[in-house]
């Protein structure tokens, strides 16, 4: 993992996460392309050159915990883009399934497929459940702000105000740039 330097010029130094293979606060968030549910390419290099980007790991769609958690977001959109961020969902389910669930609940943040898990794995957001022989999702938020730097990740996430305590963090970011 690389170091990098935050929206604030400031350098930040990569540490591993205590959890294991996660990014850390400070290294640089890696790159990747995904579909979304309209099956439009989503690059984080193009998006980061102009918004924070707020990456949202969840298990799947349809779940009372990933739907409340999609409409959260979604509630917040418009106060995520006037503080300069942007929210993308990131699960396994295939663009089909996204605009099913996109459609029926009325999301309109990005919900990307990573249906190979490859970006799950790349920011270490799997694991794996006792008695299981695959990995699952850990619900997990990824703040990176423009400079491509990871500035917050959160981990097990506590759905209820989760939303409103990321726009803070965003907030924050954009008033010490």
């Amino acid at each position: 993992m690389e170091c990098g330097v935050g929206d604030d010029r400031l350098p930040v130094e990569c540490r591993p996460h205590p959890g294991g293979d996660a990014l850390a606060p400070g290294c640089v968030a890696p790159h990747f392309a995904l579909p979304d549910a309209d099956m439009e390419p989503f690059e984080l290099r193009d998006a980061l050159s102009h918004a924070a980007v707020v990456l949202c790991f969840y298990p799947r769609d349809g779940t009372p915990a990933c739907t409340r958690q999609a409409l959260e977001f979604s509630d917040h959109e418009e106060d995520f883009a006037k503080a300069g961020a942007v929210v993308v969902g990131i699960s396994p389910d295939d663009c089909l399934t996204h605009a099913a669930f996109r459609d029926e609940h009325g999301i309109s943040i990005r919900l990307l497929s990573d249906p190979d898990l490859e970006v799950c794995r790349l920011y270490g957001v799997l694991h794996r459940r006792e008695g299981s022989e695959r990995d699952t999702v850990r619900r997990t938020t990824v703040l990176i702000d423009r400079a491509g730097v990871v500035r917050h990740l959160i981990d097990d996430v506590q759905l209820r105000g989760h939303a409103a305590e990321v726009l803070k963090l965003v907030r924050e970011i954009a008033r010490n740039r």
